[in-house]
C-alpha cells in the first residue's frame, strides 16, 4: 500500500493531467481519469455528468487559452481511499461567441478503485471578483 504522501503526489499529478486534458479537449484522456458516476456541481448549482463533460470535449464546446491551476494553490488531502484536491483555477477562452476570463476555486474528489485513482466528484465556486 502506498504511503499517504505517495497517494497525495499521485492524485496531485492526476488532477493536473485532468486539467491539461480539459484545456485541449482531450476526451480520451479525460475518460481514463473520470469515474463512471462522476458529477461536477458548479457554484451556480448546475450539475454536469461524466458524459456531459466528455461530450463537451468531443465537440469542442469551449476553446481554452488558459485552464490552469494557479501555481502553489493546489493542496491534496488524503483520507484512506479518498483524496480531495483544492486549487485556484484560471479559465480563459470562448464558448461559442461568448468569451470568458475567470478565476475560481474548485474541490475535486478522487476515489481509489481497482483501476487506480479516479475523479468522482467536483465542485467549483462562483467566479471570483476580479
Amino acid at each position: 500500500m502506498p504511503s499517504p504522501a505517495d497517494d497525495a503526489k499521485a492524485v496531485a499529478e492526476l488532477d493536473t493531467r485532468y486539467q491539461a486534458a480539459v484545456k485541449i479537449n482531450d476526451a480520451a484522456a479525460m475518460a481514463k481519469i473520470l469515474h463512471r458516476n462522476m458529477v461536477l456541481v458548479t457554484g451556480s448549482g448546475a450539475i454536469h455528468t461524466r458524459e456531459d463533460l466528455l461530450n463537451a470535449a468531443r465537440t469542442g464546446a469551449s476553446i481554452y487559452e488558459k485552464q490552469d491551476e494557479e501555481p502553489g494553490s493546489q493542496i491534496v488531502r488524503v483520507f484512506g481511499d479518498m483524496a480531495v484536491v483544492t486549487a485556484k483555477l484560471w479559465l480563459l477562452g470562448k464558448t461559442g461567441d461568448r468569451s470568458f476570463n475567470i478565476k475560481l476555486w474548485f474541490s475535486d474528489t478522487y476515489l481509489r478503485t481497482p483501476e487506480g485513482w479516479q475523479y468522482a466528484f467536483g465542485q467549483s465556486s462562483l467566479p471570483l471578483p476580479p
